[in-house]
């Protein structure tokens, strides 16, 4: 049982990152999702011989209720406490909160995809894409890149360190609309990839993934106009290099112009990854250790940030 108390919608989005509708319209999906696989255990178990004792029977849990499993994935994902803290919280010691964390993440994402908030994470074809983009005339791509605990492995230590940040990261590329509705979240990358780069893998040139839409970019994705097909893909015009025949480099007043009209459009992109970014544990230094736990994240912080804008 949680030893705090919720007083109003300020308070309830300060620890979960969601208002008090959402809250319900998420708690109602995330219900029959929980019942759905908790049935579908049970019957497997009975199948088995390993159950005896009718759904409901024995000791009841720290979380007794839908709405205490709800905030208390949300809370996490939220706050990023550290698992005592969590247990602190929750009534529970820490080894059953990273056990009960584990167990109910899934549900949450299985909902979120339920109530198709979940954003994409790969594409085959150029079909699949444009079958998902098929009411989408612009898109915004951007990389979005977070702080992940230095690794004791000294080649994963290189892979990792962004000399952007001078710091151990890791990145996603992120495909949003200019409503800051997230599209595409892309696999997670260490920090030391080049953001062009994780673009060509998964999307790679040889297929016309941008031929027919609109597609917005920054300076990071230099060549992209020369590797892609698409007569509307618009990168920023990058400043002329320093020259002895070019003393004192400057864009064009046309050239400037351009660039800002770009960028009152590319900064719905950087809306879109501010609010995901609402959630810490996408902004403190990423700690946990479990196997691709930090992809899973980012998709349900992303999946979270497009129910507040949809919903």
């Amino acid at each position: 049982m949680r030893t705090f108390i919720i007083r109003d919608s300020r308070q309830l989005r300060a620890i979960t990152g969601v208002s008090d509708d959402q809250f319900e319209t998420l708690k109602k999906a995330f219900e029959e999702v929980y019942e759905e696989i908790k049935q579908e255990e049970y019957e497997k178990a009975v199948e088995r011989g390993e159950r005896k004792r009718k759904r409901g029977g024995g000791r009841k849990g720290n979380l007794p209720t839908i709405e205490d499993k709800l905030l208390f994935v949300l809370f996490y994902l939220k706050v990023y406490p550290t698992f005592d803290v969590l247990a602190l919280n929750f009534g529970m010691s820490r080894s059953k909160a990273c056990e009960n964390l584990h167990n109910l993440l899934p549900i949450l994402a299985k909902t979120l995809l339920n109530l198709g908030f979940l954003p994409e994470r790969k594409f085959d074809t150029v079909d699949e894409m444009k079958k998902a983009f098929k009411d989408i005339d612009k898109i915004i791509i951007d990389v979005t890149e977070r702080l992940h605990q230095r690794p004791k492995d000294n080649e994963k230590q290189s892979e990792m360190y962004s000399g952007k940040k001078k710091t151990h990261t890791v990145k996603n590329t992120i495909i949003s609309s200019v409503d800051k509705v997230i599209l595409f979240l892309g696999r997670t990358f260490p920090g030391h990839t080049h953001d062009y780069k994780m673009l060509k893998k998964e999307f790679p040139p040889d297929e016309p993934w941008f031929e027919n839409i609109c597609t917005l970019v920054d300076l990071g994705y230099q060549g992209i106009k020369k590797d892609y097909e698409g007569n509307e893909i618009y990168i920023p015009h990058k400043k002329p290099r320093k020259s002895k025949k070019n003393p004192e480099p400057e864009l064009t007043n046309e050239q400037k112009e351009t660039n800002r009209e770009l960028s009152k459009i590319r900064i719905f992109v950087e809306n879109a990854i501010g609010g995901i970014k609402r959630f810490n544990i996408l902004v403190h230094e990423f700690r946990n250790r479990k196997k691709d736990f930090d992809d899973d994240v980012i998709a349900l912080c992303s999946g979270l940030w497009n129910m507040m804008i949809l919903a």
